[in-house]
């Protein structure tokens, strides 16, 4: 199942908190991502920009909240980032978005894989569903195929 275990094989708390610190600094990346790409797109397309952007919001908030509840120091943002490739257009913007949702669904796979407790596991679900709707919208915006996955967040065969 899990790869990072406490050494005995079983998931613990730790390695939940260490999956939920990780997927704070993928949403701490894409907040700092969206800023980039609402800054590429035209006046009349950056609402959707602004809406993932406050959706990743409010997951960093309720993450923040739960690690604090668990005495965990949650991760802080990074002063910046580096992109992947120069946004110079409104596709590159999109194309953008979709390497952030993806970054998120990733580390939110990660979520899933090493929580213990339901409410985590079902959080995960939450923003794993989440993230893919809005990468199918970023890939659709982008000119890019707008399949989807049954299980965002892993690699494509």
């Amino acid at each position: 199942m899990a790869d990072d275990t406490s050494g005995s094989g079983e998931l613990t708390k730790k390695t939940e908190n260490d999956a939920l610190q990780k997927a704070l600094a993928a949403e701490h990346a894409a907040i700092w991502g969206y800023g980039v790409v609402g800054s590429a797109l035209g006046a009349e397309h950056k609402a959707p920009a602004a809406t993932a952007e406050a959706a990743h919001r409010d997951v960093r908030d309720r993450v923040v909240a739960l690690l604090e509840v668990r005495k965990v120091d949650p991760a802080g943002a990074q002063g910046g980032y580096a992109l992947p490739f120069p946004v110079l257009s409104a596709v590159d913007a999109a194309s953008l978005a979709v390497v952030l949702e993806d970054g998120v669904a990733a580390a939110w796979v990660r979520v899933l894989d090493q929580a213990v407790e339901r409410a985590t596991r079902e959080l995960a679900v939450g923003v794993l569903g989440d993230t893919e709707v809005r990468a199918v919208a970023w890939r659709r915006a982008a000119g890019k195929p707008t399949v989807t996955s049954a299980l965002p967040g892993l690699p494509q065969a």
